[in-house]
């Protein structure tokens, strides 16, 4: 999911106007003006800003490996993918629907057989080999990825018991929910790589072109239209899923992305300025 998440937090000011130096200082001056203004209570005490997000550094696995902060990151690693499968497994426990990808592995696992958590695993492993024509390298993240889900999912599902009536259905729903945005954050977070499933739409939306909403859009409807055929649930916390999960996991990424050891991005020139100016100048 890393790359489904920009930049968040403190906006950037930059000049907007490249050609035209004049309006854009004016314009940034008047910028300034009122962020002070909504920043400030009413006896002119600054209000302290919100937690500032560093930027999801765009690494190679190599690169991923020497950005320093490995121990901390590891650890954050491995308690969000735990989380993740134990949400996933209380989605499936609340039987109200679950996300396209699950529906997909819901339904291969009424096809074969086997646990939930098993299916996961080789499906993870599977997406990985469509990555080698796109020529994407995996990363730690991603291998743990592709075991540790489906390992956590499983483990959850042997303790917890499926719901008996709506208000236990909702409840595993909107907990599982909650539980997902901050596995998300936090394995996001720790920037170690994409998931298996992350990194086929991303590599997808590289190769052909399209934007990352077509690809996702497609990708996901195609897995959820198969699952569905092969049995997998489909309800209204599938809907609830997919309305959700995008805003939990911003709401939570800015508390626990990891400060990487890298070079930030160098400024760039704009033709007509003499001062090198933020990156987006156009």
């Amino acid at each position: 999911m890393a790359e489904r998440y920009a930049s968040i937090g403190d906006q950037q000011l930059r000049d907007p106007g490249c050609g035209d130096s004049g309006k854009g200082h004016e314009a940034t001056l008047r910028e300034l003006d009122l962020y002070g203004k909504a920043n400030r209570r009413n006896d002119g005490v600054m209000i302290p800003p919100r937690p500032a997000v560093s930027l999801l550094a765009n690494l190679g696995p190599l690169e991923q490996l020497r950005a320093g902060r490995m121990a901390r990151r590891l650890v954050q690693l491995l308690v969000g993918l735990w989380l993740y499968g134990t949400a996933m497994a209380l989605f499936v426990r609340s039987g109200l629907g679950l996300d396209p990808w699950d529906v997909f592995h819901a339904g291969v696992q009424r096809l074969v057989g086997w646990s939930f958590g098993t299916v996961v695993i080789v499906v993870g492993f599977a997406v990985l080999l469509l990555w080698i024509p796109l020529r994407q390298a995996p990363g730690l993240g991603t291998i743990a990825n592709a075991v540790v889900i489906g390992v956590a999912t499983d483990a959850t599902l042997a303790w917890v018991r499926p719901a008996t009536d709506p208000a236990m259905a909702w409840m595993l729903l909107l907990v599982g929910l909650v539980v997902n945005g901050i596995a998300g954050a936090l394995y996001i977070g720790a920037q170690l790589g994409p998931g298996p499933r992350d990194g086929l739409m991303t590599g997808l939306a590289r190769r052909t072109g399209w934007s990352l909403r077509l690809v996702r859009t497609g990708l996901e409807l195609s897995v959820l239209g198969i699952g569905w055929a092969l049995g997998g649930v489909v309800g209204i916390g599938t809907v609830v899923y997919a309305v959700a999960i995008g805003p939990l996991v911003q709401l939570f990424l800015p508390y626990v992305v990891v400060e990487l050891a890298v070079a930030p991005p160098r400024p760039v020139r704009c033709q007509d300025d003499p001062e090198p100016v933020e990156p987006g100048c156009r």
